[in-house]
């Protein structure tokens, strides 16, 4: 569990009478496996955490064992409700020095116990959810997005993307902001289709002045989460291929989910490991090519001869000129 994830199941289980798990599961925008394990912890962790089943039932905690949340503003509790966000991200929001003031007034009201042998956790631990060595990103900021998107209005943006041949004018019904390995997203529904936009690609936008028409019983946390198990899982091609085993970190690393491992002990033979890489579209595996010949490609026979058709391009582009 991350400390923004404990410290917000706790705000939200001081604050409510009683809780279901899939209440607090879509309020973190986790599963209910996961929710099950955090609760599970506070209660090994000796927290006064009891679950109570049936219709009046839900997880509660004892009175008083939480944090003091009557010291806070409501605004001061509405920051404090965001989850998984690291001090960069929540600035880029306009919102770490309301969520650094309310974390001092409860600091402030914790019991100083006499005999202190541990350091606070604030001490020792640091979250930095942010990718390593990315450029500064273009486009709107988070901060002025949000108001538009709270109104609940509809919005009118322009979009780059990269399949497309330039900025496409775009109507969208937008269900909030999400932030995924430190890339800022507009999730929304275009003609009741769900996407993410990424907003560095977005040129312009403006609100319209209309109500937002997002699908019943969707939130932003369903919908994210339903996207980005789309974009894990869906594929059009899957590419048998062998990793030398001093490349299988770096490609795990940069695949992710989309590398599937063959058989069942995961051991590198000789050669290396035999994986499957799954691929969005037949293009994409350009990707393999800054792996050299440390990844082999077996099959399909079309993603082969794409890869020997963009190696040939690449050689030819840098060829030495020939001499006069």
């Amino acid at each position: 569990m991350t400390p923004d994830r404990f410290f917000s199941l706790m705000v939200l289980l001081a604050s409510r009478d009683a809780v279901t798990t899939q209440e607090l599961a879509s309020a973190l925008g986790v599963s209910l496996r996961t929710i099950t394990r955090d609760l599970n912890w506070l209660r090994d962790a000796g927290l006064p955490v009891t679950a109570q089943r049936g219709r009046l039932g839900g997880v509660t905690m004892l009175p008083g064992s939480g944090p003091d949340l009557t010291r806070l503003t409501p605004g001061e509790r509405d920051q404090l409700s965001l989850t998984g966000l690291d001090e960069k991200q929540r600035a880029e929001l306009d919102a770490s020095v309301e969520t650094r003031r309310a974390l001092s007034k409860l600091a402030a009201a914790q019991p100083r116990r006499v005999h202190e042998e541990l350091l606070p956790l604030t001490d020792v631990v640091h979250v930095d959810s942010r990718p390593w060595r990315r450029a500064p990103a273009s486009g709107p900021t988070p901060a002025s997005l949000i108001g538009a998107v709270r109104r609940g209005r509809r919005l009118r943006i322009e979009y780059d993307s990269p399949r497309e041949s330039g900025p496409r004018d775009l109507v969208v019904d937008p269900y909030g902001l999400f932030a995924k390995a430190g890339i800022w997203y507009l999730v929304a529904d275009r003609a009741r289709v769900p996407r993410m936009y990424r907003l560095e690609r977005i040129t312009t936008w403006q609100e319209v002045d209309r109500p937002r028409r997002i699908r019943e019983s969707q939130t932003l946390a369903t919908v994210a989460a339903a996207l980005v198990d789309q974009w894990e899982h869906d594929h059009a091609i899957e590419v048998s291929a062998t990793i030398d085993r001093t490349q299988i970190e770096r490609a795990q690393r940069i695949f992710g989910l989309r590398l599937v491992p063959d058989g069942h002990d995961h051991e590198e033979s000789a050669t290396g490991r035999k994986v499957t890489i799954r691929f969005p579209h037949l293009e994409d595996v350009r990707a393999l090519l800054p792996f050299g010949s440390a990844i082999t490609v077996h099959g399909p026979t079309e993603a082969r001869a794409h890869l020997r058709d963009l190696a040939t391009d690449l050689a030819q582009h840098y060829a030495p000129s020939p001499t006069p």
